[in-house]
């Protein structure tokens, strides 16, 4: 079977020239790379997509983990979610505070809470519970000449920067992940595509893991990582399911954001129709490919 792996750094206002575009590429290449091998080695697509997000989270320049942009009252509240797609768990959290790495966190929702999504005071405690590791919110902020690009603000439409990655390991298994801090400035407890499944990512063996990002409002609306897996499940591409899925969203919702995709024949896919989205890719021993 073959391997593979993408990953997003987030589809918004990206300035193509700046050094921060330049710098969220290297964060992608850096995280596919670190998922490819874990693959390489025999490791499962739910490794390798909590390791390279775990990467991408700690880029300043992306919207999530460090990063990530305060709320209205200038607390930081983040939101993941993770999936397997041999049997359909999942894990994710909402409105999660002073957590470093919100992909992990939602894991642990997966394999030891005993339900599916935790929010808020909640997801708090069951961090606490399982004595999972607690930063300060100066921790996840960035000083000012370093605030993500990856966001265009334009009143209620600005598109809610995101990272996620999607892998098929050798033993024919998909997983996905997606992690955000969520829209600048966003009222407390506000919650975006990015946790909820079958909107920020979803995985099905028997068709394909998908990661989204965007502005959330919009893309929930279509619920449209799912929707890309049944659009392979008709018979197209990761690739031709993401352009549809794109075409979609766009004619129904008028909305922005992006998408990436492996299918279960270990093909992979993009579309985006935004200035940029970071992301890189890596298929079987093939070299790691980057664009924007």
């Amino acid at each position: 079977m073959t391997i593979a792996i993408i990953v997003h750094g987030g589809a918004g206002g990206w300035d193509v020239s700046g050094a921060n575009l330049a710098e969220a590429r290297q964060a992608c290449e850096r995280a596919a790379a670190a998922g490819r091998d874990i693959l390489a080695r025999g490791g499962s697509a739910l490794d390798a997509v909590e390791a390279a997000v775990i990467i991408l989270e700690d880029c300043p320049v992306l919207d999530a983990g460090r990063g990530s942009y305060p709320n209205a009252e200038g607390f930081v509240e983040m939101d993941a979610l993770i999936m397997d797609g041999r049997n359909l768990q999942m894990g994710a959290i909402a409105a999660i505070q002073r957590v470093r790495h919100p992909v992990t966190l939602a894991r642990r929702v997966m394999d030891k809470s005993g339900h599916h999504f935790l929010v808020g005071p909640g997801a708090d405690a069951f961090a606490d519970s399982i004595a999972f590791p607690r930063c300060d919110v100066s921790d996840l902020l960035v000083d000012a000449d370093q605030e993500p690009e990856g966001l265009a603000v334009e009143g209620a439409s600005g598109l809610g920067d995101t990272v996620g990655a999607v892998a098929l390991d050798a033993y024919g298994n998909l997983a996905a992940a997606t992690s955000t801090g969520g829209t600048p400035n966003k009222r407390p407890g506000r919650v975006g595509d990015s946790p909820l499944v079958g909107c920020g990512a979803y995985a099905d063996n028997w068709t394909a893991g998908v990661s989204a990002t965007g502005y959330g409002e919009a893309l929930m609306r279509v619920v449209i990582s799912k929707r890309v897996c049944d659009l392979v499940g008709t018979g197209l591409s990761a690739a031709a399911a993401c352009e549809a899925a794109i075409r979609l969203l766009e004619e129904r919702t008028g909305g922005e954001g992006g998408l990436i995709a492996v299918d279960a024949r270990g093909q992979v896919g993009w579309a985006y129709n935004t200035g940029a989205m970071p992301h890189a890719f890596a298929i079987a021993d093939g070299p790691v490919v980057v664009g924007n």
